[in-house]
This record gives C-alpha cells, structure tokens and sequence, in this order.
C-alpha cells in the first residue's frame, strides 16, 4: 500500500526500505534505541506493519505498528531525518498510519514518547487514564 504527495511517498512494501537508513537513525541518532542490532531493527520491521518515507527513492522516515489487526497496535520508531523536519511530513507519515485499513477498529493503540505528545494528541492519543495499570519489563538492546 502506497500514499503520495508530490515528490513524496509513504509505502508499506518492506522490500523497498532502506535498512541502513533505518538502523542507522535508530541506533545512532533516536533517544530509545541507542546501539540497537542491525538485525533486530530488520527483523522487528518484518515482524509489524512497518511504513517508509520516501523523498523519490531515498528513504528519509520511517514508522511502524506493532498489531495483530484486530484489537491492538502499538505505534513505534517513528522518525523523519533530521535535514527532512519541519515540512509536515511527520504528521503526514502519521496521518497514513492511521489511515491504513488494518488499523481501522482497533479497541486500543499506545506509544510511548518524551517529545512529540502534540504530533500524537492530533490523532486521538492521550496519557493513560490508568497509568498505574501498566507496567512493563525493560530488557537488552
């Protein structure tokens, strides 16, 4: 599945990302990934319904939903590079996110974020009305 807006494009075909890019930014650059295994971050986009940004063929952002298409998904290692920010195409990334079919009737979607609380309150997303019913387990990178 595909969206376009002039010279840019958001695709869910996984043989078309650019996973140096991806791991790249993600181990490099992102605030929660720091080091992460090149294989890990190819394996986790094979194993979710993962999105790329592309400015004609150069892969330029990234996102993925970690879903089961039916009841749940959770939104994460969302990024546009750095030199590509501020041009909207973030929130367009997202907009096709959400737009996409498997998503539709999903009982629940959550993420996790220390800096973008606006891009996602735009979209329905707003702090846990029980955070003290979540909890989690923090393993390796």
């Amino acid at each position: 599945m595909q969206w376009i807006r002039d010279d840019y494009r958001v695709s869910t075909e996984i043989d078309e990302f650019d996973f140096d890019v991806v791991h790249r930014y993600l181990s490099e650059v992102a605030y929660w990934s720091p080091g992460v295994a090149r294989e890990k971050v190819e394996r986790a986009a094979r194993h979710s319904l993962a999105f790329g940004l592309f400015l004609r063929d150069r892969q330029i952002g990234y996102a993925r939903m970690i879903t089961d298409s039916s009841t749940f998904g959770y939104l994460a290692d969302v990024f546009v590079l750095p030199e590509h920010q501020g041009a909207g195409l973030g929130k367009w990334m997202i907009d096709c996110v959400m737009a996409h079919p498997d998503l539709q009737g999903l009982r629940r979607m959550m993420l996790v974020t220390s800096d973008a609380h606006g891009l996602y309150a735009r979209h329905g997303f707003a702090a846990s009305a029980h955070p003290e019913r979540i909890m989690e387990r923090v393993g390796k990178p």
